[in-house]
């Protein structure tokens, strides 16, 4: 007949590697889990990035069209024409050249789009088991 002892010992083996193997199952979920959102941000940060540089695009685009439009009216002489336009196409390069400096920035955040955190947190993890095998 079991004694009280008996049933305060630690688990057998089986059951310790049905444990670990639970363990295991959870962290690949988590760490999946974990690359999926960090795949999703990267995303959204490329999409924003590719959204400002065609944003960029249509100012440039606007702002030969102002340059093409300040030459005219020089050409006519009239000057204070010709300087508004020339302030207004200096003002659509200027927004020119801050949307190009955002979206470069973001592209650059975004890329290249690989789960980084995902990738070194299944490094560390399967360095800890190995190290755990041996001792």
């Amino acid at each position: 007949m079991p004694t009280r002892a008996a049933n305060t010992e630690q688990p057998g083996v089986g059951a310790a590697a049905k444990q670990v193997a639970e363990h295991a199952s959870t962290l690949a979920r988590l760490e999946l889990e974990l690359a999926g959102l960090e795949l999703k941000q990267k995303a959204g940060a490329l999409g924003t990035g590719v959204g400002l540089g065609i944003g960029a695009a249509v100012a440039a685009l606007y702002a030969v069209g102002f340059l093409l439009a300040t030459a005219a009216v020089a050409l006519a002489i009239v000057l204070d024409a010709w300087l508004a336009l020339l302030i207004v196409t200096l003002a659509l390069f200027a927004v020119t050249a801050v949307l190009g400096l955002l979206a470069l920035r973001t592209i650059k955040r975004a890329t290249p789009p690989v789960p980084e955190l995902a990738i070194q947190e299944a490094k560390l993890t399967s360095e800890a088991l190995k190290s755990d095998d041996h001792h």
